[in-house]
């Protein structure tokens, strides 16, 4: 029988250590030493089987209760239970302050089932870090289908780049108070391989064309990390810590050590720094949009004015503190709605200043930094709709004054879509503005569905990407005339945002891998004749408008003459919000040309942005009717869109689910 429990000391300094593990029983101690260079095998830092009986150093996280049980296990004869949940977020947890070293990334693993007589839903695995009297939560595993028949695995990996005053793992639910059990939690770091020296640079190669940047955290700024991104790359883009959540998260009330590290760092070593972002429909704190007593803002001039107001106070501190130091800014990310007549998103900025929003950040940018360039940063610009609705924006804005020097194209793409022709007609589509560009969000996903999810990246998908990362730079460095950087969303795949959206599952959509080592996709820029010299691709690029191909036709239909099924998922969920995915089944023996979906809410939801598709909502009922590009529905075949909504009271499934009439069964 393997050990009960076994644990590593930290050093993190200035943090006591044992007093969250007293209870614990120590089967086996690892030496107090920073993980070796490399090593064969990876090391198993906390093994927590339950198997003695006791919690082992898990607890509640409010009032519910955590006590082990022998009514299902995982592996051997008890598992550990959290019954009582009044919320979501309360599970059990287990304070890791004794067990990690900052800079290292560590594995966690926890099986979860649900107890007897719960209806099926959601986990997850999360982070919780204390400093300061403040909390903040990373999430490790995201939603995943638990049901109270079978075990499911969440496994996903964490770096601590924090100094930290307490460091905690939770199992938590996405929705509900659903009692249970946890078992055979784990947490073990692989010895990192050093990173290489003896292959080009990646800024050296490009230099004759534009800097190459990446995305960062804190993460990204300490160990082999800060070494990689040192070594290959001209700029940096704070992911996260320059948004208004992060700077700003209530009024007055300014949070700067993240974003003071991150625009340190590149000070310090010569690094160019993207500010990103500062106005935008996400990650924007709700006070934002709310007057002093809580009551949403509306239209009127007294209430346009005071968000006009917090606009120009929040631009003037953000850009305001770092001068200089930056000197690009996405003054705007996300505006364009092409589903709109107008192209204008129906954001909370827009319903109540209309694109006063827009002219009051780009003045107070450029009153502020008069130096730094200005850009309005979107996604899928490649895609002519929303291209050329963004097009008639930037000419609109520019024709009155206001000063937009650039645009970002973001690029998150994937090994099939898009098209080098629809990626070049987007830079040709901006160069008569006279306006800069830049590739600002690069990733290439080895995945071309949501519903594809592979344990490991398989080899015929590594190939086919790197072959895209070959084509794509090439066309860049053909218009390096017009492009003035060219950014990665991420340094490597040990950390990248699609790890999580627009499902839970691993991907791998850098240059360099989880162990910071190049891919064939970094060859595919720096030589491509260092490519693995494998036969064409298995996977063949294909021209497809959106970043998930949603039409997939298979071999045979599976039921009646005319039939159809429907699979409704929520990806993510918040307060007050949620993202969804609907795919639709063609299970009969007809095509369907034009197709219309429709179906019901019953809690009152309300669809505030819809992809691959165009939607009409009238109270309840929605409606959805294909693009040019998806519009054909073949026998067997399947079309996906998704889409962002509010909730209420509460968030169930939509009823009546039709395809040209026909109603669709689920699941």
């Amino acid at each position: 029988m393997r050990a009960a429990w076994t644990r590593r000391h930290r050093l993190l300094p200035g943090l006591l250590a044992l007093a969250c593990l007293a209870t614990v029983a120590v089967a086996a101690a690892v030496p107090l030493t920073t993980p070796p260079a490399r090593a064969a095998d990876p090391v198993l830092v906390l093994d927590a089987t339950f198997e003695d009986g006791t919690t082992q150093g898990f607890r509640a996280r409010a009032g519910e209760t955590v006590a082990v049980s022998t009514a299902v296990a995982h592996g051997g004869t008890r598992s550990l239970l959290a019954s009582g949940r009044t919320a979501s977020w309360q599970g059990p947890a287990l304070a890791l302050i004794d067990g990690m070293v900052e800079g290292t990334r560590y594995t966690l693993t926890v099986w979860v089932r649900l107890a007897a007589g719960q209806s099926p839903g959601q986990v997850r695995l999360s982070v919780q870090r204390d400093s300061g009297g403040t909390s903040a939560y990373d999430q490790v595993v995201g939603d995943t289908a638990v049901s109270a028949d079978a075990w499911v695995r969440l496994s996903g990996t964490y770096v601590l780049a924090h100094d930290v005053d307490g460091l905690s793992a939770y199992v938590e639910t996405a929705s509900g108070t659903a009692d249970l059990h946890i078992d055979d939690f784990t947490m073990a770091y692989q010895p990192t391989r050093p990173v290489q020296t003896d292959i080009p640079a990646l800024r050296e190669v490009l230099a004759a064309d534009f800097p190459i940047g990446a995305a960062i955290g804190n993460r990204q700024i300490i160990g082999d990390q800060a070494v990689l991104l040192r070594r290959h790359f001209d700029t940096v883009t704070p992911g996260n810590a320059l948004k208004w959540d992060a700077t700003q998260p209530t009024e007055g009330a300014f949070r700067w050590a993240d974003a003071d590290t991150q625009v340190g760092f590149a000070t310090d070593n010569g690094l160019a720094v993207r500010g990103h972002t500062l106005v935008w429909h996400q990650q924007t704190p709700a006070w934002v949009f709310t007057d002093t007593d809580g009551t949403p803002l509306t239209s009127d001039p007294a209430d346009k004015a005071l968000l006009l107001s917090r606009l120009e106070a929040h631009i003037r501190a953000v850009v305001g503190r770092y001068g200089d130091a930056i000197g690009v800014w996405d003054v705007a990310n996300e505006v364009i709605d092409e589903n709109q007549s107008d192209g204008l998103r129906r954001s909370r900025w827009y319903e109540i200043s209309g694109l006063d929003y827009l002219r009051t950040a780009f003045r107070v940018a450029r009153e502020v930094a008069p130096t730094a360039r200005l850009y309005i940063n979107d996604y899928n610009t490649n895609v002519p709709a929303k291209r050329d609705k963004l097009r008639d924006l930037v000419t609109r804005l520019r024709a009155e004054g206001v000063p937009v020097d650039g645009v970002g194209h973001q690029m998150h793409v994937n090994v099939q879509w898009p098209s080098l022709a629809e990626t070049e007609a987007m830079l040709q589509a901006f160069i008569p503005l006279g306006v800069e560009q830049q590739v600002t969000e690069m990733d290439v996903s080895i995945y071309v569905n949501n519903d594809e999810s592979f344990p490991t990246p398989p080899a015929d998908r590594l190939l086919t990407q790197a072959y895209r990362y070959r084509d794509l730079f090439a066309l860049y460095r053909r218009y390096a005339d017009e492009l003035t950087s060219v950014t990665l969303w991420g340094l490597a795949d040990d950390d990248t945002w699609l790890d999580t959206f627009p499902v839970a599952r691993k991907d791998a959509p850098l240059l360099f891998d989880t162990e910071l080592q190049a891919k064939s996709a970094y060859w595919g820029i720096v030589d491509p004749t260092r490519i693995d010299p494998t036969p064409t691709p298995t996977v063949s690029p294909t021209v497809s408008p959106t970043a998930s191909p949603t039409v997939s036709p298979t071999p045979t239909p599976t039921t009646g003459p005319d039939t159809c099924r429907a699979a409704y998922t929520v990806t993510n969920q918040w307060p007050g919000g949620f993202q969804a995915s609907l795919r639709i089944t063609n299970t009969g023996v007809r095509a369907h040309h034009g197709w219309t979906v429709r179906w019901r809410f019953p809690d009152g939801q309300l669809i505030s942005q819809l992809w691959n598709g165009t939607v009409r909502q009238d109270g309840p009922g929605v409606t959805v009717t294909p693009t040019s590009w998806n519009s054909a529905l073949p026998a067997g075949g399947t079309v996906e869109f998704g889409f962002l909504a509010s909730w209420h009271t509460s968030n169930d499934r939509p009823v009546g689910l039709t395809l040209d009439g026909l109603a669709c069964t689920t699941g």
